[in-house]
């Protein structure tokens, strides 16, 4: 940066600019909000205050500065759960301004988070879309939970409230249901990877003797996001992917979501609603079952006596109360048919011979050895019509052909030549038929019947 100095005084403005403070405030507000605008801002929250109108006033402060901030009722209102108090290192974002009527620049926050929660919210968003591009949050890979199922494996903490709930519920809706405990830590370092073996146990229990289960629970209580980190973890995503058992997560509560929740094949807001999707009503289950009972009498009932109606119709019909007489107005019945059978076949028969009869006398009527002799005669009268007229157009051709030869023969020059004609021709052997094409000394060439003389023509 360059600095231009100029030591020789300057005249004072005749009429220089005042500003009022308001004026002078607004404008460094205005240079505060264009120049820093939104911002993240870390510290611990000092002189916290929530008045009647739900607007909270605090300051974040470290070791060397304080920055005064202001949290509408509204923004609040939007962070559910939130709770501020003195001593939280926090981390805030908002945007930088200046309080007009006090002259004091402040932060105006729209989101605040405990300190380290960005980067867990970005290690979260991470591993989410790396495990969603894998399909491992697909609809199409979920499974079914069991309607009834008879042993579940819960993987909780045996100390916590998510058992004890757990436990109230599923008993007292079903307590028939037997449950298998995996106890295992659900906060702290390295509680994922006992979470993940639990997981992986109940899959493989024929290994470590277990008995087998048919739906698997994951629970806990809620908590911070901090406290519901190791639910985040890849290890306890892929292990429930994994599982060839169905899985229910029932993480925190309603508000709580975590990688695990994604990857179940289930998620259940509470500890108490997996035990009620678990286990059917009892009370519902039995009225249920009678309700079936009473369908299934009826329909018994129904069929009982249609299938008696018709035993009753059967009992009162011919063939049971006159079996022997029904039996031989069958067989007279039979002998009835069998005559007229007989009969028709008969009729049938007689009509085939007296046609097979005509046919016969029609064919001695045709004797063939007539009609062939018949034939040979007129195939000879053709054949001999046919040389006849061939022979009478190879006479005919054949003289017409003996009178172009004559014709021909006539006009032949070397008939001329026989005669004793000669033929004169040039040096190119053309034709001179007269005297006005012959010059002296041209050379002439002469056809005579057996050959050619050559001669050189005088003066005319």
């Amino acid at each position: 940066m360059q600095l231009d100095l100029d030591f020789h005084q300057k005249p004072v403005p005749s009429e220089p600019k005042v500003h009022s403070v308001t004026e002078l405030t607004r404008r460094i507000r205005e240079l505060i909000e264009r120049g820093v605008g939104e911002v993240w801002v870390e510290g611990e929250i000092s002189n916290h205050r929530r008045q009647a109108s739900g607007h909270h006033y605090f300051t974040l402060k470290d070791d060397f500065s304080q920055l005064p901030c202001v949290l509408f009722s509204g923004t609040a209102a939007a962070l559910h759960g939130l709770k501020l108090a003195d001593g939280q290192h926090v981390q805030a974002f908002g945007i930088l301004s200046v309080y007009e009527p006090r002259g004091q620049y402040q932060m105006i926050v729209r989101l605040i988070q405990g300190r380290g929660q960005g980067t867990l919210q970005a290690k979260f968003e991470a591993l989410k879309q790396k495990l969603a591009a894998e399909g491992l949050f697909d609809s199409g890979r979920k499974r079914p939970l069991p309607r009834f199922p008879r042993r579940v494996g819960l993987v909780t903490s045996p100390t916590g409230a998510a058992i004890r709930d757990f436990l109230k519920v599923l008993h007292r809706r079903h307590p028939g249901i037997e449950v298998l405990i995996y106890p295992v830590r659900v906060q702290g370092r390295g509680a994922s990877t006992e979470i993940a073996q639990a997981i992986r146990d109940f899959g493989e229990s024929y290994k470590i003797g277990l008995p087998d289960v048919d739906v698997i629970v994951i629970t806990r209580g809620g908590g911070s996001s901090e406290d519901l980190w190791e639910f985040n973890e890849e290890i306890v995503a892929r292990a429930i992917a994994a599982s060839p058992i169905p899985v229910l997560s029932a993480i925190g509560h309603e508000i709580d979501f975590t990688i695990a929740d994604f990857v179940a094949d289930l998620r259940a807001p509470t500890p108490s609603a997996a035990a009620e999707i678990l286990a059917a009503d009892r009370t519902e289950v039995v009225a249920r079952l009678k309700q079936n009972v009473l369908r299934l009498t009826q329909a018994c009932a129904n069929r009982l006596e249609l299938l008696t109606a018709r035993l009753n119709t059967s009992r009162q019909s011919a063939l049971f109360r006159e079996p022997a007489r029904r039996v031989l107005e069958l067989l007279q019945t039979l002998d009835r048919r069998t005559e007229a059978l007989g009969q028709s076949a008969r009729l049938r028969l007689e009509r085939e011979r007296s046609l097979l009869d005509r046919l016969a006398s029609r064919l001695l009527g045709q004797v063939p050895t007539r009609a062939i002799g018949e034939s040979r005669l007129r195939c000879r009268m053709f054949t001999q019509q046919i040389t006849d007229v061939v022979t009478r157009e190879l006479a005919a051709q054949r003289a017409r052909l003996e009178r172009a030869a004559g014709v021909l023969h006539a006009l032949d020059p070397q008939a001329t030549l026989t005669r004793g004609y000669t033929i004169t021709m040039d040096a190119e052997g053309h034709p001179l038929t007269s005297v006005t094409g012959v010059e002296a000394g041209m050379l002439l060439r002469t056809r005579f019947q057996d050959g050619e003389a050559q001669s050189i023509a005088a003066k005319r």
